[in-house]
C-alpha cells in the first residue's frame, strides 16, 4: 500500500506495516482481531485503511488483476488438479516410484492481435460511445430529472457548489449569514475586497424577498460570495458569485431534488441563483438579477 501521505494524524501505537498487512489479508486471526479493535478506537486509522482498500481495488481494476478470493480459489483448483494428476499417475504406474506433481509440461501461447487491429477495435468502440451519447443526449434531462443539460452540458462546478451552499445554509435560522443586511455597506466592501472584484447586491423587493445578509465561501479556484434573501413566508433564495476562468453566454439550469439553480457567466464572473420555488418563477427572478448585474439576458431569453 502507498504510505506516502502524511502519517502525523495517526497514533504512535498504530503500526503502519501492520495496517498494510491487515489490508492485504496477511495477518493471522489473532493479530487481525487486535487491529480491528484498534481501528474502532481510531477513526483516522479507519479512514486510512478504507483509502488503502480503495486504492488496492482501483489498481486491481486498472491492471485486470483478480482479487484475493479469486486467487485463492484458483490456487486451490490448481492444487486439486495436481493431486488428481498424481493419483492417476500412481494408478497407471503402480510399480514406479511416485514423484511430486509438477506444473504441466506445456504452455499455451495466445497469439497477440496486431496493433492495427487493436487500434481499429478501439476506434469502433469510441465511435459507438459517441453515437450513443448523441442519441441519448435529448433524453438525458428526462432520465436524470433535468440535472444534466445534455451532451457537453455537464453542470459547471460553481453551480454545484452554489446548490450545496444553498442546501447547507438556507435552513439555518440562527446563523444563516456572516454579515447581516443591517451592515450591507460593510458586507459589500468586505466581499468585494476578498473576491478582488467590485460587487453589488441586486434588490429582489419586487418579488417580495429582502436581503438577509451574506457570507464568504470557498470556490473552485478562489473565494466566493453568497447573498441570501428571504420572503415573509420564510422561503429563501441565494445568489452565489465567484470568479471563473472560462467565458460563455449560455443560461443553464441545474436541478437537485426540489432545489433549482439558474446559473450563467458574465465578464469573468459566475453567478448562480438557487431556490426551492417554482422553476418558472426562479427563472424570471434570475433574468432580472442577470440584467441588474450588467449581464445580457436577452441573448438567452426564449
Amino acid at each position: 500500500m502507498n504510505n506516502d501521505d502524511s502519517d502525523s494524524g495517526l497514533k504512535d501505537e498504530l503500526d503502519l506495516r501492520a495496517l498494510s498487512a491487515y489490508v492485504d489479508g496477511e495477518l493471522p486471526e489473532e493479530q487481525r482481531a487486535a487491529i480491528e479493535t484498534q481501528l474502532r478506537q481510531h477513526p483516522q486509522a479507519t479512514a486510512r485503511v478504507a483509502a488503502w482498500r480503495a486504492q488496492k481495488a482501483a489498481l486491481r481494476a486498472l491492471c485486470g488483476a483478480p482479487d484475493s478470493d479469486a486467487r485463492q480459489a484458483q490456487a486451490g483448483q490448481r492444487a486439486d488438479d495436481r493431486q488428481q494428476t498424481a493419483e492417476a499417475g500412481e494408478r497407471s504406474y503402480a510399480g514406479s516410484q511416485p514423484t511430486e506433481a509438477e506444473e504441466p509440461a506445456f504452455i499455451v501461447v495466445r497469439r497477440t492481435r496486431p496493433w492495427w487491429q487493436r487500434a481499429g477495435l478501439a476506434a469502433c468502440w469510441l465511435a459507438a460511445g459517441a453515437g450513443l451519447a448523441l442519441a441519448l443526449g435529448p433524453l438525458a434531462p428526462r432520465l436524470t430529472g433535468g440535472a444534466w443539460s445534455g451532451f457537453g452540458g455537464q453542470p459547471a462546478g460553481f453551480a454545484q457548489r452554489a446548490d450545496v451552499a444553498y442546501a447547507v445554509y438556507s435552513p439555518e435560522r440562527r446563523h444563516p449569514v456572516e454579515v447581516a443586511a443591517s451592515e450591507e455597506e460593510h458586507l459589500i466592501t468586505w466581499l468585494s475586497k476578498r473576491l478582488n472584484r467590485p460587487l453589488s447586491v441586486p434588490s429582489l423587493q419586487e418579488y417580495g424577498y429582502s436581503l438577509v445578509g451574506g457570507r464568504l465561501l470557498p470556490g473552485e479556484a478562489g473565494p466566493a460570495a453568497q447573498f441570501m434573501y428571504e420572503n415573509q413566508a420564510g422561503a429563501r433564495l441565494t445568489l452565489y458569485v465567484t470568479g471563473v476562468t472560462r467565458d460563455e453566454t449560455a443560461f443553464r439550469l441545474f436541478r437537485d431534488g426540489n432545489r433549482r439553480t439558474f446559473y450563467w457567466i458574465s465578464d469573468g464572473m459566475g453567478y448562480a441563483l438557487s431556490g426551492a420555488i417554482a422553476e418558472g418563477k426562479l427563472r424570471e427572478i434570475a433574468i432580472d438579477v442577470c440584467s441588474a448585474l450588467g449581464g445580457k439576458p436577452e441573448t438567452w431569453q426564449q
